[in-house]
């Protein structure tokens, strides 16, 4: 399994999960509208339009930490032959809605990118942006897996893990990810009889007649 493989497989489940939390609260299921900046869709009450409207208009993340947050998402599902990365799908825009959505979010966003700067700084000598894709990596690499990582990275692993499950969401719930796991929505069947070997097996040999 490579890298993309073994990203989606965790991502599936985390998007599956905080989606499936997230459909409890009023005015869920306007996220992604709101996120892609896109008109009222059917079903949403002007309310909750105008609120996503609003929070769309709203920025939080500075223009340095939307550069980090860019290259971090596009590590943990990176472009490859199917689809495009996360960046390309619109994460970083979708985890910015997301954080003003629910400022619960905020704190640990913020203060997991700072970690990392320091972190890039402490070891490389430049912010995480600036620092060699081999060297993201190996940071990285420090806090995506929690049972090997070191006591001293569980605050880097905490930011990773929320990182991971929003990248997730955003991804897998974007026109592009829909499309990279193979849903192709509802379909008519189509039948064409009892295959030839069941009946066979069944003593049909020459069909039902």
């Amino acid at each position: 399994m490579n890298r993309r493989d073994s990203i989606k497989a965790l991502g599936l489940a985390a998007a599956g999960g905080a989606l499936l939390i997230d459909s409890c609260r009023p005015g869920a299921e306007t996220n992604k509208e709101a996120a892609a900046g896109g008109g009222k869709l059917p079903g949403v009450q002007e309310f909750e339009h105008e609120r996503n409207q609003r929070l769309a208009g709203e920025q939080f993340f500075t223009e340095h930490e939307l550069a980090t947050l860019t290259v971090l998402t596009d590590i943990i599902i990176p472009a490859d032959d199917v689809s495009g990365s996360a960046s390309d799908a619109g994460v970083p825009a979708f985890i910015e809605f997301m954080v003003k959505d629910i400022p619960s979010y905020q704190t640990p966003m913020r203060g997991g990118l700072k970690w990392l700067n320091v972190q890039s700084q402490r070891r490389y000598g430049s912010v995480f942006v600036d620092c060699s894709e081999a060297q993201q990596l190996q940071l990285v690499d420090d806090i995506a897996y929690p049972s090997k990582a070191r006591p001293e990275m569980q605050q880097g692993v905490a930011f990773f893990s929320l990182a991971r499950n929003l990248t997730a969401s955003g991804f897998f719930t974007s026109e592009m990810g829909v499309k990279d796991i193979g849903y192709v929505g509802n379909r008519p069947g189509i039948w064409d009889g009892v295959p030839q070997d069941v009946l066979q097996a069944h003593g049909f040999a020459d069909g039902w007649g």
